[in-house]
């Protein structure tokens, strides 16, 4: 009787084990999908931002349009309605899964408050950043952005007291050497005028984002990913559309010219097709980040939403200058180079990559303080 009870147990056990095992892969195969999709949306959302009125925009001529509207407005204004076609796929989503009046329940709770800050950093801030530095200078700034989880592991040990050990030391060093490589192809012949300045703001980017992953990693362990992800769209999507495009338009001179672009801008056939799906992918983008964190720990699902730092640049290529056939979207093979240093950088932070090639018995260790 007793080794019948012996083997029961040692079953269930092995049983619970395999159970956590595929729920840790299942969180790592989530977060790995989201960063292909983060690439695809980059992809989508600078398509996007190239077809219809945009062409006019950002033609030639500019359409009489000032140097200060081209650059910051139009990547504030694409910024704004990508988000509000997120926000848009993620509202339709909880209303279909029955949980959008829980999102508006949780608007005002701990967790919501929580989120709507990581929203106001990673979507008004980061986001316009990012479409600001990819107007700039091209997808060599993708991976450049990308960061952000070291500057997350590096903002946790200064807000949070959290473990900043060597190997995550080591991982941060090997992300900023990437960045540095990528950075460098840039000053050979042939690079964008603006190429400094869009490092730069990427680096914006990447802070704003590294800080939302400190405060989001907060909030999102305490709420449905679905719900967080739902409240973070509609706060960033207001946010964007109704003050960051207004104060740009007044900065260059008058509330008014926001308000005609914008009506232009969401009455453009051609442009919001592409805008719709740059939208959706930047829905299944967080809702996926947030799901695989959730799964198999913040640090290690960081780390693979990271690989964005070599899809983004991809896509952006496949899209823009083979099928759009648009000139300065590809890469010298050193910033291909560098963007897969990055991830290897990006992993290290999250957890040992040794342990990718242990024995499957052997338990993998995440670093939730990345």
């Amino acid at each position: 009787m007793q080794g019948t009870t012996s083997t029961a147990q040692a079953k269930a056990m092995a049983a619970k084990e395999k159970l956590a095992s595929n729920f840790f892969k299942k969180g790592i195969s989530l977060a790995l999908f989201s960063g292909v999709t983060y690439g695809l949306y980059t992809a989508f959302l600078t398509m996007a931002m190239t077809q219809g009125v945009w062409s006019d925009w950002t033609g030639p001529n500019k359409a009489g349009l000032s140097t200060f509207v081209v650059i910051y407005l139009l990547a504030a204004l694409g910024n704004a309605i990508n988000d509000t076609c997120s926000a848009g796929w993620a509202i339709i989503n909880s209303a279909i899964k029955g949980k959008f009046k829980d999102v508006l329940r949780c608007f005002n709770s701990k967790p919501g408050r929580i989120m709507m800050l990581a929203a106001l950093i990673g979507g008004p801030i980061a986001g316009t950043a990012y479409v600001i530095s990819i107007q700039l200078a091209g997808p060599i700034v993708v991976p450049i952005s990308a960061l952000c989880p070291a500057i997350a592991a590096i903002l946790g040990r200064i807000l949070y007291k959290q473990e900043l050990n060597k190997r995550m030391a080591t991982g941060i060093t090997i992300c900023v050497f990437a960045s540095f490589l990528i950075g460098s192809t840039g000053f050979t012949g042939g690079s964008s005028p603006n190429l400094v300045l869009g490092i730069g703001v990427a680096i914006i980017a990447a802070l704003a984002w590294g800080f939302e992953g400190c405060v989001a990693g907060y909030g999102s362990a305490m709420i449905d990913p679905e719900i967080g992800i739902c409240i973070r769209q509609i706060t960033s999507g207001i946010a964007n559309l109704f003050f960051v495009v207004p104060v740009m338009g007044i900065m260059d001179g008058g509330i008014n010219v926001s308000i005609d672009l914008a009506v232009q801008a969401f009455t453009s056939g051609p442009a919001m097709i592409w805008f719709l799906c740059s939208g959706l992918l930047t829905f299944i983008t967080f809702m996926t980040w947030y799901a695989g964190n959730s799964m198999c720990g913040a640090g290690l699902g960081t780390a693979c939403n990271g690989t964005y730092s070599f899809f983004g640049p991809l896509f952006c290529y496949l899209l823009l200058g083979v099928f759009a056939g648009m000139e300065g979207w590809s890469l010298p093979v050193v910033a291909w180079v560098g963007a897969i240093i990055m991830m290897v950088g990006i992993l290290t932070i999250a957890m040992n990559p040794l342990d990718i090639f242990r024995n499957k018995n052997v338990e993998v260790k995440i670093d939730e303080a990345a």
